[in-house]
């Protein structure tokens, strides 16, 4: 496969999805226009969003994603529009964990509860309005991405919709 292009021209502040499937422009277009509306709890927020709309990302997997997108010192999470978005009646994005595996020694006589959990989830989805909830809490650290898929998993869809 060819070269990843890099992915430029980010604000900080925006949230970056990336297209891997080309199948459904359709789809596609019903996600961006998801994603266009405003947020909040009033709907008082703009969206910031970075689309990566090139075909040169077709299917690529979410490990080749994240490897290019770990590049952005300022990122901390990044959605997939993958076939499953376009497929899905809800049009729920991958949201990927960017923060790499740290595997630190845990002391078994202080964190066995944590040790016992296993790992913590690096994967959940999001319906498209999500994306900047999601987004904007873990890039302020006002939570972390655990919480999130927590609340994903707990819907009978498994899809994170807003607390």
């Amino acid at each position: 496969m060819k070269a990843l292009p890099e992915i430029s021209g980010r604000d900080e502040f925006d949230a970056l999805v990336v297209r891997t499937d080309y199948r459904d422009e359709a789809a596609w277009q019903a996600v961006v226009a998801d994603m266009a509306q405003p947020w909040g709890d009033d709907g008082e927020l703009e969206p910031a969003v970075h689309f990566v709309d090139d075909a040169a990302w077709a299917d690529r997997t979410p490990d080749e994603v994240l490897n290019e997108a770990r590049r952005d010192e300022n990122l901390s999470v990044v959605f997939l529009a993958d076939r499953v978005t376009m497929q899905s009646v809800h049009r729920a994005l991958l949201v990927l964990d960017i923060t790499e595996d740290e595997q630190e020694e845990l002391d078994p006589m202080y964190y066995q509860e944590l040790i016992d959990s296993g790992p913590p989830p690096r994967e959940f989805r999001t319906a498209p309005a999500g994306v900047h909830d999601v987004h904007a809490n873990l890039s302020i650290g006002n939570m972390d991405f655990a919480e999130f898929a927590d609340a994903a998993f707990a819907d009978p869809d498994r899809i994170y919709r807003s607390f």
